[in-house]
């Protein structure tokens, strides 16, 4: 029998793990936003994952996460792990993506969201006791309400960059 209950709660924590770097950008700005690869490049000369994945935005998507998951019952420890997965998924999608030459912010559909939603399944199928079945909502649910929310979340990202 489907965990409808769970399957909402995973995805509104990679929702939320998804979202929170976006919110911290708008709300902090420039302030703590170090990126990750720092400037660095690959052998092909492009960025090795781009600007916008900092330090902030991956500190923050894991403690919202963790969060989420206390507020929901699901104990702060799986939305750790599932905040730190999300991530793990998204540098992923943004390291293939600047191989394929790519910008900042340039969608690829399913690459966008696969990585994100699959991982964080992976990562606590076993201690949630989560089935494919019920992985395949999560992952499903995902992709539909990011699809759905990311004008929304385009638009706070061209907002101008607090100082």
């Amino acid at each position: 029998m489907l965990s409808w209950l769970l399957i909402l709660s995973l995805v509104v924590l990679i929702l939320l793990a998804n979202a929170a770097p976006v919110v911290a950008r708008v709300v902090l700005g420039g302030r703590l936003g170090r990126p990750i690869d720092g400037g660095r490049r690959w052998r092909d000369g492009r960025p090795l994952l781009g600007p916008a994945k900092t330090y902030r935005g991956v500190a923050v998507a894991v403690v919202a996460a963790g969060a989420g998951a206390e507020v929901l019952g699901l104990g702060w420890m799986v939305g750790l792990v599932v905040g730190a997965a999300a991530m793990l998924g998204d540098l992923g999608s943004s390291f293939v993506k600047r191989r394929l030459g790519r910008g900042v912010h340039a969608p690829v559909p399913l690459l966008d969201d696969l990585p994100e939603a699959a991982l964080p399944v992976v990562a606590v199928a076993e201690p949630l006791g989560l089935g494919w079945l019920e992985g395949g909502a999560v992952i499903l649910g995902f992709v539909l309400v990011h699809t759905l929310l990311d004008p929304l979340s385009e638009r706070l990202r061209r907002r101008p960059r607090r100082r």
